[in-house]
């Protein structure tokens, strides 16, 4: 299940970092909290435009480090909140998944899709 508090961010506005580890190091790519999606199963989905270089990377190694906050969700100590979410990742690029994000998301290429490990609050 999806903490509350993490639901919350994500509706508000923020960037996310997304950093994966290929052949050649690591790599990081962003997009804005309000682009993430929750499935029915509890997988985090992300549209993908570009990240060429975060597919390559996933495909290399699946796991995956997402940080993601925000000043306008109350925090462990005061204003400010955020998470860092653990995962195993993948790209899709057709199915009911694909679909679904196409249909909010006119312009993507593929769906990250997230199985989430851990999601730690961090502030």
């Amino acid at each position: 299940m999806i903490d509350e508090k993490l639901l919350e961010i994500m509706k508000k506005d923020g960037v996310v970092a997304i950093a994966t580890l290929g052949e050649d190091g690591p790599h990081l790519v962003n997009t804005w909290n309000s682009y993430l999606r929750i499935s029915e199963e509890g997988r985090l989905f992300i549209p993908a435009g570009y990240m060429h270089k975060t597919e390559a990377n996933i495909a290399y190694n699946p796991d995956v480090l997402i940080t993601l906050g925000s000043s306008k969700v109350k925090g462990l100590h005061g204003p400010g909140a955020g998470f860092l979410i653990k995962g195993k990742a993948e790209f899709i690029k057709s199915g009911p998944d694909f679909d679904f994000m196409k249909a909010k998301f006119s312009w993507l290429r593929a769906t990250l899709a997230v199985t989430i490990e851990s999601a730690t609050q961090t502030w």
